[in-house]
């Protein structure tokens, strides 16, 4: 595979500074975790993460990404993440301190989850099969634990 330049990430909080303070650690993290997404391109598929310069991440509230969700793909329910493939990725914040409880793990965690996911969209993985889904989810999910690994994430 041909060298990829990485993409400039840039992070916005759309939760009227409810992320404001963390935002340096989330796009601190997800530039941690972008060469792992980029190492794991889609074996078939667009790749449009090879071509961008820069990826927006905008953190938004459950009701504008159910705006966005209604809009573009004709469902109009919160969800966690939404990917743009010009490199647009809308997280929701109130979607990952909900998750963050039931997972018992930090909500910028989660939040990185998401994001982990839509750059992984942007490397041409999606997740509209089981089998796509499990190999995506495995792929997220092992980025994740390297960049910001839980005491369980050692277990064997």
């Amino acid at each position: 595979m041909a060298d990829v330049t990485q993409p400039r990430l840039e992070a916005f909080d759309h939760v009227d500074g409810e992320v404001e303070g963390q935002l340096g650690q989330l796009l601190e993290l997800s530039n941690a975790a972008l060469p792992g997404c980029i190492a794991a391109p889609a074996l078939d598929g667009e790749v449009p993460l090879a071509g961008l310069g820069e990826v927006e991440i905008s953190v938004v509230s459950d009701d504008s990404i159910a705006a966005v969700h209604g809009q573009f793909m004709d469902d109009p329910t919160p969800t966690d993440v939404i990917t743009f493939h010009h490199g647009e990725i809308l997280v929701s914040w109130d979607t990952a301190r909900q998750r963050a409880v039931e997972y018992d793990h930090p909500p910028l965690r989660e939040l990185l989850l998401y994001v982990i996911h839509g750059l992984l969209h942007l490397n041409g993985h999606d997740d509209h099969d089981a089998e796509d889904r499990r190999r995506m989810h495995a792929i997220q999910d092992r980025i994740l634990a390297t960049v910001w690994p839980l005491p369980e994430d050692d277990k064997p």
